[in-house]
């Protein structure tokens, strides 16, 4: 952390407004409030992203920029971009949700570009266990962890990549705390795997994911600029912990809660009581750990000193959007937040649960633009374009999101025109000479010369009055990447 500024009277009410900050175990004193320069997101300017989702839990972004979350109880997987409605583009088959369990993590695939893997860490109802799947098949799950105990309660449930290129995965000790201790079960650890699920050469114990144990419920991963792992711990009734993770460390759990000064074991780098945190999600920005605090109903924000330790940690939106799950820094550079006010112990509002942004100190908010998709790329030799709407029941919009020599990203947008729900939908086109459509998601694709019909997928056929829906594809083009002139869309 740069630098941490005192802001008083009204250069706080003009500056900072709704900001809600305080520094970890001390109040400000009247009139006075700790606002942090590093960390660079102005907290005082939310963009809600989604609203009236069900417990929302994994959170990861897309190369294009949008963003993937879990709903842990409905199994749905939403896609959502600032500005639009959510997209519903997959739901999980076989969760088994109840207490803490259901569908958790997310993780996009670090080579996304190149095999279109999303990766779902969820509870079965025989087991806790990681799946990976297209988005354009999301249908077919092919487990690449299974086994992990399932229980009401402490499941884990975060997987990120970490710089390595590893998967890593936060396992919960399920309610058997003697899990954690045990080098043979995966429970109460931190795992670490090859994107297919195999063990790697050099994880500390030859044959086993375990890259670190003695946890009791991991829920939150981050890596700093020199590559240095965070995780975030529930404590069971005194201390939750941040810890800065070695590959074979042993973290305490069931021996000690908190700092236990025992050379067996590592101690935290943060603590708090669990009224001020039950700590879930983690991301690092710059040299500041954001952590989101559930029962604490706050946003921690952690200077990270640089050697693996942090200094005095700093609480945002204290109380002002109540339990927070994830938080996930975005490729544009703001920070997302999600809410969980839904998951049986939080106070909802009426619009919960939401997904919130925050942009970067300095900036506004701006909806994130696609990067370059699964195609070569080179610089664009035209600017995207887009085909208005026809009238009839429903509307469909084209978009060139990018082009580059050869080829094109797109998307369409479906919208319901009339004042009834919409049961299923066909989107017609013609393609200009030369293209071909080589992948396309949210949508049933049929092509017969240059005709392009378009179908429902088996999820977002039902639209609402007003209601939308969107689908995308990765296109070629041996001539112009020109969007088409025309596009109809009906309704049986």
């Amino acid at each position: 952390m740069r630098s941490r500024l005192l802001v008083t009277g009204a250069a706080l009410a003009v500056g900072l407004s709704g900001a809600g900050f305080a520094t970890a175990g001390v109040a400000p004193r009247p009139g006075e409030v700790s606002v942090l320069a590093a960390g660079e997101f102005d907290f005082s300017r939310p963009e809600t992203v989604a609203t009236n989702l069900q417990t929302p839990w994994g959170l990861a972004f897309l190369p294009d920029g949008s963003a993937l979350v879990a709903e842990r109880n409905s199994a749905r997987v939403l896609r959502l971009r600032p500005g639009q409605s959510p997209q519903q583009v997959a739901t999980i088959s076989g969760v088994s949700a109840g207490g803490e369990a259901g569908l958790l993590g997310l993780a996009v695939s670090p080579t996304y570009a190149q095999d279109g893997y999303v990766y779902a860490y969820f509870t079965s109802a025989s087991d806790n266990r990681i799946v990976r799947f297209r988005l354009d098949a999301p249908q077919t799950q092919t487990p690449i962890l299974t086994g992990l105990a399932r229980a009401s309660f402490h499941d884990g449930g975060r997987i990120a990549f970490g710089p390595d290129g590893m998967l890593y995965a936060g396992v919960g000790d399920a309610g058997q705390t003697a899990n954690s201790q045990n080098t043979q079960s995966l429970n109460g650890k931190i795992l670490r795997m090859r994107p297919d699920g195999s063990v790697p050469a050099d994880n500390p114990i030859p044959g086993s994911l375990v890259y670190s144990l003695g946890h009791r419920n991991v829920q939150g991963l981050a890596w700093d600029a020199q590559g240095r792992l965070y995780a975030t711990e529930f404590g069971q009734n005194s201390w939750d912990e941040v810890n800065q993770i070695v590959p074979g460390g042993n973290y305490g759990w069931p021996t000690v809660e908190g700092r236990g000064n025992d050379p067996r074991f590592r101690d935290p780098i943060v603590t708090w009581t669990t009224a001020e945190a039950s700590p879930s999600g983690a991301a690092i920005d710059g040299n500041v750990l954001f952590v989101a605090a559930l029962r604490g109903t706050r946003l921690w924000t952690v200077p990270l000193t640089g050697n693996g330790g942090a200094g005095t940690p700093v609480a945002a939106l204290v109380g002002t959007y109540g339990r927070l799950r994830t938080v996930e820094r975005a490729p544009d550079g703001s920070l997302w937040v999600t809410t969980s006010n839904r998951d049986g112990r939080g106070t909802p509002a009426a619009t919960d649960d939401r997904v919130l942004r925050f942009p970067p100190v300095g900036g506004t908010p701006t909806t994130p633009g696609p990067t370059t998709p699964t195609q070569p790329t080179l610089p664009p030799t035209t600017p995207p374009g887009t085909t208005p709407p026809a009238s009839g029941p429903c509307t469909a919009t084209y978009r060139q999101v990018n082009q580059w020599q050869g080829g094109f990203q797109a998307e369409v947008t479906v919208r319901n025109a009339t004042t009834a729900t919409l049961n299923g939908w066909t989107v017609r086109w013609t393609l200009p000479s030369g293209q071909t459509i080589n992948q396309l998601w949210g949508g049933t694709l049929t092509v017969s010369g240059s005709s392009v019909t378009v179908r429902n997928a088996s999820w977002n056929g039902s639209l609402p009055p007003n209601g939308s829906t969107t689908f995308g594809l990765i296109g070629s083009a041996t001539g112009t990447t020109d969007p088409p002139t025309t596009l109809t869309c009906t309704s049986p």
